[in-house]
């Protein structure tokens, strides 16, 4: 997570944004699409309870993924004038994508253009299906999993023993 979180703040964004749309606009919608078949993939696999698979891990990649994604898509729409209020900085575009989608919505920070407005719709729609979705799926492995370990735990005692 490190290191998705220092390729954010490293990576040329400058290259993207309204000097090149058609390659911005790529990026960003195979990036999120990418994610959403992996995350698909992890639910598929949670739900059919498939051995052998590590979603506490990959999941919160994931979905750390998207949420970096959305950020640099919004810091390269803001070099464009008129899209945003207050979205000068990578860290404003981080903070504006959490409040985004804890659904807080401070105000300090406003999509103005019509396609800053779209972006950030395309953000809490992909949240609600495609996170919430995965969150949902990790949350139901980890109390499964949690009741049949306590299962395994009661009937055979605290010390591993059996208790008849």
């Amino acid at each position: 997570m490190a290191a998705m979180a220092a390729g954010y703040f490293l990576l040329p964004l400058h290259f993207l944004g309204p000097s090149r749309p058609v390659l911005s606009w790529t990026v960003f919608g195979c990036a999120l699409a990418l994610i959403a078949i992996l995350l698909v993939r992890q639910i598929r696999d949670v739900l059919v309870d498939l051995p052998g698979t590590r979603p506490g891990l990959v999941i919160p990649v994931l979905m750390c993924l998207a949420v970096l994604v959305f950020a640099a898509g919004y810091v390269s729409l803001a070099r464009h004038p008129g899209e945003f209020t207050g979205l000068e900085t990578r860290v404003d575009a981080l903070y504006f994508t959490v409040v985004t989608l804890a659904t807080i919505g401070f105000g300090d920070i406003t999509p103005q253009g019509q396609t800053a407005r779209l972006v950030t719709l395309l953000q809490v729609l992909y949240s609600f299906v495609f996170l919430t979705a995965a969150a949902t799926a990790l949350s139901r492995r980890v109390h499964r999993q949690l009741g049949q370990h306590l299962g395994r735990d009661v009937r055979n005692g605290p010390a591993g023993r059996d208790k008849s």
